[in-house]
């Protein structure tokens, strides 16, 4: 089956060997986010939900130039180096999706690339 390559100037450029998504089929593997400015590539500054709501705008951006959006998540992973900030993750993810919800993991992680607090990646599944 084909690969399709997703890429948008709208979220932050891949920092490694890797495509920000793979679309095969119907199916869109979105690569990890952390909290990126894609216009600066720095983190962005502030509070840990200006953090979280960074990386759902980056995944979004990304879903939708591979022709989707988070309505299609079907799993969501999110790490976190605290995981304190979980329940701060749930109240900010309920801003960015509505029920059916995806499944998802949330995992406690040492670290992050450039001192990110938070990352996430997701697996999106786009009608036929």
């Amino acid at each position: 089956m084909p690969r399709e390559i997703i890429h948008t100037d709208l979220a932050p450029a891949a920092i490694g060997s890797y495509s920000q998504a793979v679309k095969v089929g119907n199916t869109i593997y979105l690569s990890g986010q952390i909290p990126l400015d894609p216009a600066t590539m720095e983190l962005v500054a502030g509070a840990m939900d200006a953090q979280i709501r960074r990386v759902f705008d980056n995944l979004a951006a990304v879903a939708k130039a591979a022709g989707g959006g988070l309505a299609d998540t079907v799993k969501l992973n999110v790490f976190l180096t605290d995981l304190g900030h979980f329940a701060r993750v749930n109240q900010i993810m309920a801003e960015y999706f509505q029920e059916p919800y995806p499944a998802r993991a949330a995992i406690g992680v040492a670290a992050l690339p450039r001192g990110a607090q938070v990352e996430m990646d997701a697996v999106l599944v786009l009608e036929p």
